[in-house]
C-alpha cells in the first residue's frame, strides 16, 4: 500500500510540474489520469501492481 501511495503521489508530482513548465498541456493531462484510471479497473492491474512492488524491492535492495 505504501509503494502504490508513493508512487501514485510522484507521478501526480510529475503531472503538476510538467503541466506547469508549459511541457504538458491539460488535456493530455485528463487523458493520462483517465487513461490510469481506466487501467487500474481491468484485468492488467493485478500484474502491473506485481512488476512495480518488484522494482521497488529491487532498487530497495542496492547499497550504495
Amino acid at each position: 500500500m505504501a509503494i502504490s501511495l508513493s508512487a501514485v503521489l510522484l507521478l501526480a508530482i510529475v503531472l503538476v510540474v510538467l503541466n506547469r513548465s508549459g511541457r504538458l498541456r491539460i488535456g493530455p493531462a485528463i487523458a493520462a489520469v483517465l487513461f490510469g484510471f481506466f487501467l487500474a479497473s481491468t484485468g492488467m492491474a493485478p500484474a502491473i501492481t506485481r512488476t512495480l512492488n518488484a522494482v521497488a524491492e529491487t532498487v530497495g535492495q542496492i547499497s550504495l
